[in-house]
């Protein structure tokens, strides 16, 4: 059965198409539409749409949900990437919980991969932006939780805006952990404006701040700096960290850890 006899409408193909990208990472326009059972100019139109919902990003002849330094990946890419690395981060990390604590936890999927430790880490108040962390850390007792409502952004599956914004401010927590993008020099980075806007409050509320990143972060810029390095208690990276990306971080006196 072809991919095409599954998809009746342009939306059902441009959902299917969706899917294959996430799946794949990157893929041609061309083998695209063999797999589809239509022309390549059909391909690109679902393609642009696709794209103008912000969920995949055109280069010439394909398409990729990777992310770049204006672009990025959507929630369903980044929760299937580096899972193992951004599990053993996020062990580490969890290990500055202590129960009685209230902390605060970004949309990132990195961040989200400490969720199932902190079942052990109780009683504790969790605040976050991020949908599937709130359902999640729901189904668990002796974790008080704390939604930081706004307008919901499907992308990230997380609520931004003025609103997530005032929520935050309202608060003030012991501890937040936030990953981001990119990490270069002093800095972090972030693709997009809206998302620093958040990040950066989050910061703002917190008696101490840690920075989860996996390596493949290590090195890159995006097009907006989030924070210096310097306003970062901790920065947690996985074994994979290139000693350069290690080396430079020492060389700013950036505090950092590397999980096994």
């Amino acid at each position: 059965m072809s991919e095409e006899s599954k998809t009746r409408t342009p939306e059902d193909r441009q959902k299917r198409i969706s899917d294959v990208v996430t799946d794949r990472g990157s893929i041609s326009a061309q083998e695209l539409a063999t797999m589809f059972g239509v022309s390549v100019m059909t391909v690109h139109r679902d393609l642009d749409e696709l794209e103008r919902q912000g969920i995949v990003r055109k280069y010439r002849g394909g398409v990729t949900a990777q992310p770049s330094g204006v672009f990025e990946s959507n929630v369903s890419y980044r929760k299937k990437a580096m899972r193992t690395e951004k599990e053993a981060i996020a062990k580490a990390a969890a290990s500055y919980v202590e129960p009685g604590m209230s902390i605060m936890l970004d949309d990132a999927t990195t961040t989200a991969s400490m969720i199932p430790l902190l079942a052990d880490v109780t009683p504790l108040r969790v605040a976050t932006n991020y949908l599937d962390a709130l359902r999640k850390l729901s189904e668990y007792r002796g974790i008080s939780l704390t939604a930081l409502g706004g307008d919901y952004d499907p992308l990230h599956d997380s609520f931004l805006g003025v609103t997530c914004l005032e929520c935050i401010d309202s608060i003030r927590v012991d501890a937040v952990f936030v990953s981001t993008s990119a990490l270069s020099g002093r800095y972090a980075f972030h693709q997009e404006d809206r998302i620093v806007a958040v990040k950066r409050k989050m910061l703002e509320v917190a008696e101490r701040r840690y920075l989860l990143m996996d390596h493949t972060k290590l090195g890159k810029v995006a097009l907006h700096r989030l924070v210096p390095l310097a306003e970062f208690d901790l920065v947690i990276v996985d074994s994979g960290a290139q000693e350069s990306a290690l080396a430079e971080m020492k060389r700013y006196n950036v505090p950092y850890e590397v999980a096994s």
